[in-house]
């Protein structure tokens, strides 16, 4: 255990760790795992990574247990995502098998890093693969480099788990239809960054972006997926815009476990009048409720936790996922993977 961070205070960046794991993919094959302490990495200036975005990445957690043990947190999913960005972008896709094994390797290595049970901090896990051959003409890398990082991280949002308020913006979009908003790839959050910093200079914590096209649903919410409760029912949208993310797929069934019914499909936005609870997913803040939502075009507001408390159903998923995470609640669908230190 690393003695000199104070892991109460962490917030949610990046604190130096012993090592990092990567491994190559040249003449067609992904080559040996290599270990390094290095925090940087050599590429050349005309890497297709650099000119032409061929970079993608993940983002999963490891929690140590009040049992002591440490628990990493649908890995095979994070798996088979990475797999689909990188076949989005014809990229070569990592394998499951390989995926494994870096990110076990990794966190073993790091294990003083992980934080202690009870300091709300965890283990953020960072897998990423950029393109890295030298070229000038726009067409896919032949050779391809994949690097997990690992940092502790306290909470996303400072707020912690309290309603916080967004906002509606429609002359932004976070990407094009039929674009790469399905695959985590870092151009989108670089399309995001000019309206989530103007969010914030207005005081809202992030923002709800509409669909492309029609601008008249709901899409994503600034780094994580929307979801509501509405009529009892656990409603989040449906789009080829948004990516698919693994905390609200988990929250999805979690409400289907409570015996809610579970709609993924268009939202539009006059729906928010009807909502009762509403909250962002996603693995850094995991649920992260939405006080009020402000329509910046029209003026409207739309008041979700009139008494300033998250919902009773959020709270509920919120808890139940957090106790699975952290071996608290039994984990009947094989979510955690046990790290064998």
């Amino acid at each position: 255990m690393n003695n000199d961070i104070d892991w109460g205070s962490l917030g949610f960046g990046y604190v130096p760790t012993d090592y990092n794991v990567r491994c190559y993919f040249r003449d067609g094959k992904w080559g040996e795992i290599e270990v390094s302490s290095s925090p940087y990495m050599e590429m050349h200036i005309a890497a297709t990574a650099l000119h032409y975005g061929q970079e993608i990445f993940e983002g999963l957690k490891a929690f140590r247990g009040k049992d002591g043990k440490v628990r990493i947190f649908r890995l095979e999913e994070n798996a088979r995502r990475i797999a689909d960005s990188a076949r989005g972008l014809l990229m070569a896709p990592i394998p499951e098998d390989l995926f494994r094994e870096m990110v076990l390797k990794v966190v073993k290595l790091n294990e003083r890093f992980i934080p202690p049970y009870g300091t709300g901090a965890s283990l953020y896990i960072r897998p990423f693969e950029v393109g890295m051959t030298a070229q000038v003409g726009v067409k896919p890398a032949k050779e391809y480099c994949f690097v997990i990082l690992v940092s502790p991280v306290g909470p996303y949002f400072k707020e912690g788990f309290r309603p916080t308020k967004i906002c509606i913006m429609r002359e932004y979009d976070r990407v094009a239809p039929k674009g790469t908003g399905r695959w985590k790839v870092g151009g989108n959050y670089a399309a995001s960054l000019a309206s989530g910093e103007r969010a914030h200079e207005m005081g809202y914590s992030a923002v709800l972006f509409l669909d492309p096209r029609e601008k008249k649903y709901l899409d994503e919410c600034g780094p994580a997926n929307f979801f509501a409760i509405k009529d009892g029912k656990y409603i989040t949208p449906a789009s080829d815009s948004i990516l698919p993310s693994i905390t609200n797929k988990s929250f999805m069934q979690i409400a289907r476990d409570l015996g809610m019914e579970v709609e993924q499909r268009h939202i539009t936005v006059d729906e928010l009048e009807e909502v009762t609870e509403a909250a962002a997913a996603g693995t850094a803040a995991v649920a992260s409720p939405i006080a009020e939502i402000d329509d910046i075009d029209t003026g409207k507001k739309y008041v979700i936790a009139r008494d300033g408390n998250p919902g009773p159903v959020t709270t509920q998923l919120y808890n139940t996922l957090r106790g699975i995470q952290y071996g608290e609640i039994e984990d009947t669908h094989n979510w955690c993977t046990i790290v064998d230190l």
